[in-house]
């Protein structure tokens, strides 16, 4: 799916419009329809409502939500920041026409309504035309709203939320949304950590938008979908052996964090690879023999033969030590172009001081690895944007793990994941995620759908192991027992 731009977004309304597959106030009562649907669902009859309506098109959605719950016998109020005329958008002030005996009120800098906290707001001031921070009226409205108590739903986007960089905005004058309901594609906004207070939950109401317009826009932005990934992982013959499915080699573990090394490697198995050897010190071997059985066990006083593995994984439980250095030295000059390589926790501070990456290689950073790597940012938006340089500067895949996981490429593009959950804000959470995407590796796929798959799975996963322990008691093992069903959610027998 698509992460259109608000530009974008106008453009495809009008498209299908100009085209005459509907007129705008048509599409208009389609979304005020979808998120009456998702309010009658959610809150009963007996709840009152306050509709705050803007001049604008998001307004004239507010008003149209407004007089479709009162013919349902919703208590329901409108409060607008301007009145009928000619300051209304044309289809805003046919819904405001349709109001029937709704009487909107007029807010003005000295009347503000009260809001008993067990009122559902309904916030349709602005939408995505919104490009300087609120002021004035606007501003005081925002701030009654927030200091209200009361659940709000914000239309299409929270009012004074710019649809992508909000870095030179207003944070006081940002309505703080418990949910968002919006139109057919998520907005870029979305996916950064500053703006989950504004957003809250957030829906993708589908209005019926026709794909072809959608697919006219080029975007590098895009969110992934189960049936994205089906397609990468191939059905096993039946006439297959272990060789088929990749070998894969981990360079892992330490003293004290064997475990590490340990839900790398099961993960990896778990995850389809054929054969997993884990390249760890001496004095562990007997810990991933008895842990990981499944695993060959190469140890840092032997010799290897780099050439004998289908993909490399590195880092997770290394720590600083230099026994593991040489290894590391010797697989950046055989691997530089293998484009089999994931690279992740110890692996990318010793990568920020090598300060170099081999081309086609994957990285796994959080964001305080991240900021090692590419400098400190300002906000989420600003470190994504580094994200998107970095791999393409370095030829590199680069999964900044987080709430909505991305995923970078050397060609610009950028991939959000929606699957997952807090619960998985735990230790080994991304040794898992190596584990899986070293897995994808091996078995053949290419860089970009390795990532991609396997933080989409792992997401699967997790969401799986949730709904059976809580996100409170979610530990990482949990997360490698739910990847065969993980698999299966997906549509891939395994």
């Amino acid at each position: 799916m698509k992460i259109l731009s608000a530009g974008q977004i106008r453009a495809v309304d009008g498209y299908v419009v100009e085209r005459g597959y509907i007129s705008s106030i048509d599409l208009m009562e389609r979304a005020a329809k979808a998120c009456v649907d998702w309010l009658t669902n959610r809150f009963d009859e007996h709840k009152k409502i306050a509709v705050f309506a803007g001049s604008g098109n998001n307004g004239g959605d507010g008003l149209a939500i407004a007089r479709m719950l009162r013919m349902l016998r919703y208590d329901v109020s409108v409060y607008m920041l301007t009145g009928s005329g000619g300051l209304l958008s044309p289809d805003a002030l046919v819904n405001y026409q349709r109001l029937g005996d709704i009487n909107p009120v007029v807010l003005t800098e000295k009347y503000m309504p009260k809001l008993p906290s067990t009122t559902i707001v309904v916030d349709a001031l602005f939408g995505i035309g919104l490009s300087r921070p609120l002021n004035e009226l606007a501003a005081q409205t925002v701030a009654h709203i927030n200091k209200s108590g009361c659940t709000v739903v914000a239309i299409d986007m929270p009012s004074g939320l710019f649809c992508d960089d909000n870095t030179g905005n207003n944070p006081q004058n940002i309505i703080r949304a418990h949910y968002t309901l919006t139109f057919q594609q998520p907005k870029l906004s979305f996916f950064f950590g500053e703006n989950a207070a504004y957003v809250g939950d957030w829906t993708i109401l589908d209005i019926g938008i026709l794909p072809e317009a959608i697919e006219k826009q080029d975007s590098k932005y895009f969110v992934l979908h189960k049936r994205d990934i089906a397609g990468y992982i191939e059905p096993r013959k039946k006439f297959a052996h272990k060789g088929n499915f990749g070998h894969a080699f981990l360079l892992a573990g330490s003293q004290g964090m064997m475990g590490a090394c340990v839900l790398a490697a099961k993960s990896c198995l778990r995850a389809g690879a054929g054969l997993v050897t884990a390249r760890i010190p001496t004095l562990e071997r007997t810990i991933m023999q008895v842990a990981v059985p499944e695993a060959i066990v190469s140890c840092y006083d032997t010799d290897f033969d780099i050439n004998a593995y289908s993909a490399i994984g590195v880092g997770p439980g290394i720590g600083n030590i230099h026994s593991s250095r040489p290894d590391l030295a010797f697989i950046f000059k055989k691997s530089a172009y293998s484009g089999n390589i994931v690279f992740d926790a110890d692996a990318l501070n010793i990568i920020s001081e090598y300060r170099y990456m081999p081309p086609n290689s994957i990285l796994t950073p959080h964001p305080k690895e991240f900021d090692r790597l590419a400098g400190v940012s300002e906000n989420g938006y600003m470190r994504h944007l580094k994200q998107i340089e970095m791999a393409r500067e370095h030829n590199v895949f680069i999964v900044l793990k987080g709430a909505h996981t991305s995923i970078a490429t050397p060609d610009g593009h950028c991939f959000f994941n929606t699957t997952g959950n807090p619960g998985m804000a735990t230790a080994g959470s991304g040794d898992v995620l190596t584990g899986i995407i070293l897995s994808f590796l091996a078995q053949g796929m290419s860089p970009q759908h390795a990532a991609c798959s396997g933080v989409m799975l792992h997401g699967i996963a997790g969401d799986i192991a949730a709904r059976r322990t809580g996100q409170q008691a979610l530990i990482a093992s949990d997360i490698i027992k739910s990847i065969g069903e993980a698999f299966k959610e997906i549509g891939v027998e395994c």
